[in-house]
This record gives structure tokens, C-alpha cells and sequence, in this order.
């Protein structure tokens, strides 16, 4: 475990980590906060919030920063590994009174040295657009709530576009707006578009062009965040509701779905090439999806807390073929045909103009590995890589992971297919195959992931598995653990059962307590462990309804939960814990006093952000030295950041 000791050195905020790249390294004279430095009292405020935009200035220093603290949006020149942050001279500073700013993002098309479009979403519902270098305020959206009272929660520029931007809100809709309509000054009246399995998306009623062009409803509960495929094509959507969710944006389709292991989903990112989606929220873990096979393919246990936010880093993350490349495809469904966006949109110039839809493990490459990275309200970062042994199941494991090991593991059998129980110990693996002696026909609860005609979407016989996890079950000699499965003929519903003592504790207790009660994922079946001090949480399917003062709707909506639960465990849409790959990350590190809410790889650094207002940058390997040495020792933090 990439955990280093225990007691007085656990609780050490760490400055440096190491990674086979060499040293990553924090850079306190490059530290971002309120000129005064002083620590924020996050209290009740919304979380802190990182954008970053490149004006393509001439000098070399086109990196600008935006950054909400509270009340106050702050804009500066970003320079990184560079050169010192001076804090006394904000391009723009903006304070504001009876709303915070949620979050915000700059175009990236339209953005030169002598102006910025910077959107900002805010508490009360309202979009702002900004231009901070010429300090203008140019347009307010939803100004008057009548789209939508609740807090934003994502806000995007549509890729490509320099006129089109999508909005999130608690309240689990979607808008999409032109920078060159107006609201309105009545709340308006939608027409239904399209419909599907738990979101629907309308048109919005007008003679004349207005805001919202389109109102997207998904899931049930907050829409916490979205993000678009590298291409722009897709958008994939987490929700407090557990539901992952990724649609073909122009046709407004539902690709497909995924379901976090408890609790709501709270942050979302795809891979580079647009082959895999990561997802992090309230149970824990990081869960990787990937795109073509629409399924789980990993899970990361590593965060003793929330996980607030996942990225991918574009620097590390590398892909070397051996076969011709990937022929894209898909299809072109012009959503421009449906409706008249106005301004139009124009697509993003990716190299990735169609994600494949073919089978992950045809014309693999030679070696691929993703890294990707995570932060969470543990005050922990984490870093982890995905590599072709967890990509590609059915290749020979790479000799050169230290990061994975095999252990117990049993595939769901099926009608005339034989059940393998593989045991890895010390110094002996024994492999023991049976029959299944009674087939289910075809309506064994978990048939539709593992019994399909397509070997993709089933499961190896052998997972890779952490090997930092206590497994306090493996035999010690020779035997194989008691895996049986069972038959009810006067049932619909076929039992698989395993021995394996943690993964059976966790989704025993898992349907048996539900979620008020089952606070960790720890596979140790201790309380004391389980309600330890640092894991700060609040019960994450009662969360959505903990505004409300009427016990018997939560009740209620606490049994919906846990039946809802015990549909989708053990399916393709949350596979059990002893069914994926479970990794470990390569770095954990406590690196803050107060919860991370942002972390974004850059090319040269790291930048990574708590709730107090400190936004750091972490210099990697082989960088620092472009550092001044004749920084002014004066700027250095005020002990906040060590």
C-alpha cells in the first residue's frame, strides 16, 4: 500500500511522493490563495474550484487562473514552475453578496491575450458571463430563477462551440443555452423531444429564439457533474442517484449505464482516447467503465472518505500500437435536424473525431498503460495506473506488475458450462473444475454479464486483485475455498455463494444493513474501523433526503434504496466486489488539513486545491529546477501547506 507507517506519520501532510517517473515535488512559492493568505472558514460554504485557460501570449506566460474562495472569484496570471505567485496583483478579483460562486469555465476557442469568456455558475441558480481581463460583465443567465432555482452544479462549454454552454443543477436537470439568446421574462414551456430509461429531454416552446434551447431530466436527485468525450461527442453524467450515465449528445441517446457500489456519484472523467470513463463518489472508490463494452472493468479502493474528484493525466498516460490503427466508427445521427441550435455548433478538430465501437480486446496494443488520479475528502491524493493486465483479461498477466496479484476468484456458471475455482497461495495453486449439475434456464440473476455469447463481456477466470488487502480467508496449504453454487427450482433466481470471508462480508452486509449503516469498505468486519475518526461522511442514499422533515418519506425512501440496491448488485451494472479487478493506487498521500476539491494534470505540474483556498502546484519530475531560486522567501505559505 503506497501508505507509508502509521500514527503521527499518517497524519504528516505530505510535500513530495515518489512514482517510477521519479519525484513529484510542491512548490510553496507557487501557491494560489487570497492575497492575505489567511485559512478560509469553509464552513457551509461550496466547494472550492479550479479553471485554467492559455491566451496564447507571445511572452510565454499564457497561463491564466481562476479560482472561488467563498464569496470571491479571483483571476490571475498562472505561472506555475516558472516563477513565484505574486498574490497582491489579481487581474481580477469579484466579490459577491447573497450567492457563492459553484463553479466555472473558460472557452478555450474564443480566448486571446486581451479577452477571456469565462462562465461562472452560482448557489442560487444564476449563470454569470464574464470577460475578467477587460473586467466586463457581459450577460446574466437565469436571472430571474425562472429556468431554475437550485444551485449549479457543472457548467461547460459545449467542444467546438464558441457560442453554446450546458448547465447542471442540484435540482437533476440539464440546460443548454446560446450566449445569443435571452431567458425571457417568463418561465418557459417545454415540449418533450426524446424519452428513455430514466431521463427525458425536451425543447423549449417559443416563437422567437430563447434560453434554454433543450431541458435535460436525468435520474433521480442532483446531477453532481458531466464531462464531454475527448471528441465531443458524448457526455457522460454522475448523479446522486449512483447512476452513471452516457449519452450520444447530439442524438440525445442513452449509451449506457453504470451503478456506483453505494451512494451517490460525485465526480466523472474520460480517458484520453475516449475508451474509459472513471467515476468517484460517496462509496469510496474509484470505478473504471469502459466505453465500448459498456461495463465495469476495475475498481480502486484506496480513499477512506468521499471521493470529490477523478482526472486523467494526458502527460503519463501512454498507448503504443503494434497493429494498424483503430478504425473509428459510429454513427452520424445529426441532432441539428431535430432542433435549430441558432449560432450552430462547430465540432471539435480531434484527432478522435469517432470512438470505436468495436471490441476493446481486438488489435489490442502492445503495451498501454492510463494513469489517472484522485482526491478526495480524506485530504488524500491518490495516484493509480490502469495497465493491459486489467485491460486485457485474457492475455498472460504482465510480469512486470507488482501491483496486482491473483487470488480467489469464481465465475458465475450457466447452463452447461462448467464452473472454475482458482486459489492462489504462497507456493501452491490448485485449480479444481466441476459441473454445474442443474442449469437456472437462462434466469440466474447475474446471466446477462457473465453467460453472453460475446467472450468480451464475461468475466476471466482469474482476477487480478490488490494485493495490499487483507485476505484473511486464502488457505494455507493446497485446498480450494468452499465455492458452490446452489439451484432453487421453484425460484427465478439462481444463488451464487463464496467463502472468500471480506467481498462476502461487504455485500452481505451491504443488503442486510443498507446503507445508513454501512459505513466503509474497509474487509475488515471491525465497527471501530468502520466509524474511525478521519472518515467524514454523512449517509449517502439518506443524503438526498435529509432536507426533508417528514421521517416517514425517509423511511421510505431508505427501503427504495436499499431494493433498488439489491436489484443492481451482482449485475452488469455493479458487478460484486470479487468480480472485477480491485486495484491499489501506486501513491496515497495526505497532502492538505482540509478536503481536496480539485486536482488537474498540466504539463509541467500537478495542480491540486483544499476547501481553505489553497490552490497548489506540484512540480514533476525534473521540473522544479525552472524555478527561480531568488523567489521572495516572503511568499512562502503562512504553515498551511507543509
Amino acid at each position: 500500500m503506497a501508505a507509508e507507517g502509521g500514527g503521527k506519520e499518517m497524519n504528516e501532510i505530505k510535500t513530495q511522493f515518489t512514482t517510477r517517473e521519479g519525484v513529484y515535488k510542491l512548490l510553496t512559492h507557487s501557491e494560489y490563495s487570497r492575497p492575505n493568505r489567511v485559512p478560509f472558514n469553509s464552513q457551509g460554504s461550496n466547494p472550492v474550484k479550479v479553471s485554467f485557460v492559455n491566451v496564447n501570449d507571445q511572452s510565454g506566460n499564457g497561463d491564466r487562473i481562476c479560482f472561488n474562495v467563498g464569496r470571491e472569484l479571483y483571476f490571475y496570471i498562472y505561472k506555475g514552475v516558472r516563477k513565484a505567485a505574486d498574490l497582491s496583483k489579481p487581474i481580477d478579483k469579484r466579490i459577491y453578496k447573497g450567492t457563492q460562486p459553484t463553479c466555472h469555465d473558460f472557452n478555450p476557442l474564443t480566448a486571446t491575450a486581451e479577452s477571456v469568456s469565462l462562465l461562472v455558475g452560482f448557489s442560487a441558480g444564476q449563470v454569470q458571463l464574464i470577460d475578467p481581463i477587460k473586467k466586463e460583465t457581459s450577460k446574466l443567465f437565469n436571472e430571474e430563477r425562472l429556468i431554475d432555482k437550485s444551485r449549479v452544479t457543472c457548467v461547460r462549454w459545449v467542444p467546438g462551440s464558441e457560442s453554446l454552454f450546458l448547465v447542471a443543477h442540484s435540482s437533476g436537470s440539464m440546460y443548454l443555452y446560446n450566449v445569443e439568446n435571452t431567458c425571457g421574462t417568463t418561465a418557459p414551456h417545454y415540449q418533450l423531444l426524446k424519452q428513455g430509461e430514466n431521463y427525458a429531454v425536451h425543447t423549449c416552446k417559443s416563437k422567437s429564439a430563447r434560453n434554454p434551447l433543450l431541458r435535460w431530466t436525468v435520474g433521480e436527485g442532483a446531477l453532481n457533474e458531466f464531462a464531454f468525450s475527448p471528441d465531443g461527442k458524448f457526455l457522460a453524467c454522475a448523479s446522486q442517484d449512483g447512476f452513471l450515465r452516457v449519452f450520444g449528445f447530439d442524438a440525445a441517446e442513452l449509451h449506457g449505464t453504470m451503478k456506483s457500489y453505494f451512494g451517490g456519484l460525485l465526480c466523472v472523467c474520460w480517458s484520453p482516447d475516449g475508451r474509459y470513463i472513471v467515476a468517484g463518489g460517496e462509496d469510496d472508490l474509484v470505478t473504471v467503465w469502459s466505453f465500448s463494452d459498456c461495463r465495469v472493468i476495475a475498481r480502486g479502493h484506496g480513499h477512506k472518505s468521499w471521493v470529490s474528484v477523478v482526472a486523467f493525466d494526458h502527460c503519463t498516460t501512454s498507448v503504443e500500437d503494434g497493429d494498424p490503427p483503430a478504425e473509428f466508427s459510429g454513427s452520424d445521427e445529426d441532432f441539428h435536424e431535430q432542433i435549430h441550435f441558432g449560432a450552430g455548433r462547430d465540432r471539435a478538430n480531434s484527432s478522435h473525431s469517432r470512438l470505436s465501437k468495436r471490441n476493446s480486446t481486438d488489435s489490442r496494443p502492445v503495451s498501454v498503460t492510463y494513469r489517472f488520479g484522485s482526491v478526495g475528502q480524506d485530504t488524500q491524493l491518490c495516484l493509480w495506473d490502469l495497465t493491459e493486465d486489467i485491460l486485457f483479461p485474457h492475455l498472460p498477466l504482465s510480469r512486470t506488475r507488482t501491483h496486482t496479484n491473483v487470488m480467489s476468484a469464481t465465475s458465475p456458471p450457466a447452463t452447461g458450462q462448467t464452473t472454475t475455482t482458482t486459489t492462489t497461495t504462497t507456493t501452491i495453486t490448485t485449480t479444481v473444475s466441476t459441473t454445474n449439475p442443474s442449469g437456472t434456464n437462462g434466469k440466474d440473476i447475474v446471466s446477462n454479464s457473465s453467460t453472453s455469447g460475446n467472450p468480451a463481456n464475461s468475466l476471466p477466470s482469474t482476477l487480478p486483485r490488490s494485493n495490499s488487502l487483507p485476505h484473511s480467508s486464502a488457505p494455507t496449504g493446497g485446498s480450494t475455498p468452499n465455492s458452490h453454487t446452489g439451484s432453487n427450482n421453484s425460484s427465478t433466481t439462481t444463488t451464487t455463494t463464496t467463502t472468500t470471508k471480506g467481498n462476502s462480508i461487504i455485500d452481505s452486509a451491504f443488503i442486510a444493513t443498507g446503507v445508513s449503516k454501512f459505513a466503509t469498505l474497509s474487509l475488515h468486519d471491525s465497527r471501530k474501523e468502520r466509524h474511525e475518526k478521519d472518515h467524514k461522511r454523512n449517509h449517502s442514499m439518506g443524503h438526498i433526503s435529509s432536507k426533508s422533515s417528514d421521517k416517514l418519506n425517509q423511511l421510505s425512501s431508505s427501503r427504495t434504496a436499499k431494493t433498488e440496491v439489491a436489484k443492481t448488485l451482482g449485475t452488469t451494472l455493479c458487478p460484486r466486489m470479487e468480480d472485477v479487478p480491485l486495484l491499489e493506487p501506486l501513491v496515497c498521500k495526505k497532502i492538505a488539513h482540509e478536503r481536496l476539491t480539485v486536482l488537474i494534470f498540466l504539463e509541467d505540474c500537478l495542480v491540486t486545491a483544499c476547501q481553505e483556498g489553497f490552490v497548489c502546484t506540484w512540480a514533476r519530475p525534473g521540473k522544479v529546477g525552472l524555478l527561480s531560486s531568488q523567489n521572495n522567501p516572503a511568499n512562502s505559505p503562512s504553515g498551511t501547506v507543509v
